[in-house]
């Protein structure tokens, strides 16, 4: 399940190395010396997590079927092909990432999904392909990572 995770998000534009550069957003302030390296190992943690792993396969499967235009409910599918402000079931699925993480990996959820640096701002624009959930999907596993380096200073 990890390496299907990890080429699901590949094949939607997100390398692990852009999770990484969130994660070195989030902490690099409070631990000089970060490294990629460190955090690539976090985020490997988090993503050999069976709970994150279908957080990802759910997330991309509804986006996919929304651009695709595959749904039986096309209210549904107009809600996250626009990522409607109101939906807020994405940051739900985000939510159960960051909670295996701790507080810390929700405030800084809350806070990245705010301020959308890197690869978070690029899926945040809106286009032809849907990122409704991937977006916070990524906002979560880069939270959890900085959360999880965090706890082991």
């Amino acid at each position: 399940m990890y390496q299907k995770c990890v080429d699901m998000l590949h094949s939607r534009g997100v390398q692990l190395q852009d999770i990484a550069d969130c994660v070195m957003f989030l902490q690099k302030k409070y631990q000089p010396g970060l490294t990629s390296e460190k955090c690539m190992t976090a985020i490997d943690t988090v993503l050999h997590k069976r709970e994150v792993q279908h957080a990802i396969i759910t997330g991309i499967y509804l986006d996919r079927a929304a651009e695709q235009g595959i749904m039986d409910d096309h209210d549904l599918e107009h809600i996250l092909m626009n990522d409607n402000p109101l939906y807020g079931i994405d940051e739900v699925l985000a939510y159960g990432i960051c909670n295996l993480y701790g507080s810390i990996a929700l405030t800084n959820y809350g806070y990245i999904d705010k301020v959308k640096p890197g690869i978070i701002e690029k899926l945040n624009i809106k286009g032809e392909q849907c990122n409704t959930f991937l977006d916070d999907i990524v906002g979560a596993i880069a939270a959890a990572a900085a959360s999880k380096l965090a706890h082991n200073v």
